[in-house]
């Protein structure tokens, strides 16, 4: 079933309860929040009492991606804070195994994510270990960026390979979704979308968010 996530990066962060407020309404699936360290990415973004006052404030799934040099030291923090799934970066994990396993220990779902340069092949050894699998299709660091077009074949690649496995593990991707590109994104095996400046930059989130989902029910609906 594809989902969709609102990104709070391109949220007006004077106002983000009310941001959140307004596509929870709306009927998104989660939230993604993008945790950056100014290290791993150069920007500098959110710490864990934003995850703990969104969970406080908010019924949504939380999705926290961690974009951080030694993701592990950070693990407990947004556990502990709220967060419903986790991702870290496969290029920052020394060790992946271990780090994907602490997450599943304190009940959470593990998520890996790739770099757009960052080949598949990365996953091969700790795939068992993932709930879900994150794409980047864009570099990370920045919201508003534009869709890597190489991005289309890799997220074929990977649901194709996942599929060839028999895993059932859903393809998250991050970057550059819009409404123009959605249906492409659904037919390249995409799941889960996480939208940023395409709900949050226009002139009505909830309106666009609801025409995301209503592209989403006709491609299901095709299946």
């Amino acid at each position: 079933m594809i989902k969709i996530f609102p990104s709070i990066l391109s949220a007006d962060f004077s106002r983000i309860i009310d941001a959140v407020q307004l596509v929870e309404e709306a009927g998104a699936d989660g939230l993604h929040i993008d945790i950056m360290d100014g290290h791993f990415v150069p920007n500098l973004t959110f710490g864990p009492d934003l995850v703990a006052s969104l969970k406080e404030k908010s019924n949504l799934l939380l999705d926290v991606h961690l974009m951080v040099e030694n993701a592990r030291q950070f693990i407990n923090l947004f556990a502990q804070a709220g967060a419903d799934w986790i991702s870290i970066h496969a290029e920052g994990a020394v060790h992946l195994h271990y780090d994907l396993n602490l997450i599943k220990e304190m009940g959470k779902k593990a998520g890996v994510v790739l770099n757009p340069a960052t080949p598949i092949h990365c996953l091969t050894e700790v795939i068992t270990e993932v709930d879900f699998v994150l794409l980047m299709t864009v570099n990370p660091g920045w919201g508003g960026q534009e869709f890597i077009p190489a991005c289309h074949q890799k997220i074929t690649r990977l649901k194709n390979w996942l599929q060839g496995q028999q895993l059932p593990i859903p393809v998250e991707i991050d970057g550059g979704v819009k409404i123009d590109n959605f249906g492409e994104l659904i037919g390249d095996g995409a799941d889960i979308f996480v939208v940023g400046s395409g709900i949050f930059n226009t002139p009505d989130p909830a309106q666009t968010l609801r025409r995301f989902q209503e592209i989403a029910a006709t491609w299901e609906n095709k299946e």
